[in-house]
């Protein structure tokens, strides 16, 4: 016999259970798996009802959204499970703990992000917040432009540097403002505007005129009427 097997064999054995602790082993067995068991038909049970729900209530085409009780996790994890399989989504809002609880909603109908961030927030939401909330960013907006063409109207070009200056020691310093002289034109040729003297006659006016004219021509002077017509025969 080899040294282990002499120090195994001078130890003492463990004591060996009675029948009363036996049966009382046995007994805390049981128990736990009857519970166990009852937990898995309460779950089971559960998830039958949530399915259930889950189906009649989004078979009408008008329910877009649904809120379940707070519940914990465990619960939650199956909440999410069925959504998924049922082609919905789910979100949890809440304080793991206290009033966390999960809301399921149509894939065709998402929430937005100012929902999700109001509902994390434990902010209520509604189509009256959803209104305000795009008004008040409609006139954020607005309040920014302005203050953007505010600034950009104050803001005044200032060069760097004054052009003058590289040449100042060629042609001094008052050589620019001399030379910078203000032309206009002239608006009086003579004794007589130059305004009076622009035709603003039409081409017809301008041609009546001068059938006008060469009339008034003919009445006055009848010989040169008729040498005109002996010139035509």
């Amino acid at each position: 016999m080899d040294l282990l097997g002499s120090i195994m064999n001078s130890m003492d054995k463990p004591p060996s259970l009675t029948e009363k602790e036996k049966q009382l082993k046995k007994k805390r067995k049981e128990e736990i798996e009857r519970r166990q068991n009852e937990e898995k038909d309460k779950l089971k049970r559960f998830k039958d009802r949530v399915e259930a729900k889950l189906l009649s209530h989004f078979k009408d085409t008008s329910n877009l959204t649904l809120k379940f009780e707070p519940m914990d996790q465990i619960c939650r994890s199956i909440v999410h499970e069925l959504a998924e399989a049922c082609g919905l989504l789910s979100f949890a809002f809440g304080i793991d703990g206290v009033d966390r609880y999960i809301r399921v909603y149509k894939k065709e109908y998402p929430p937005c992000e100012d929902e999700l961030a109001a509902r994390r927030r434990g902010e209520p939401w509604n189509e009256e917040v959803k209104r305000r909330l795009i008004e008040k960013r409609r006139l954020d907006n607005l309040d920014d432009q302005e203050q953007e063409c505010s600034s950009k109207k104050s803001k005044k070009f200032i060069p760097n540097s004054n052009y003058k200056d590289k040449y100042v020691h060629l042609i001094g310093e008052d050589a620019a403002l001399k030379a910078a002289m203000k032309t206009q034109t002239n608006k009086s040729y003579g004794y007589v505007p130059s305004e009076n003297k622009k035709d603003v006659r039409s081409i017809e006016q301008t041609m009546a005129d001068i059938m006008a004219k060469k009339k008034q021509k003919l009445h006055t002077d009848p010989s040169e009427s008729s040498s005109s017509a002996l010139s035509e025969t």
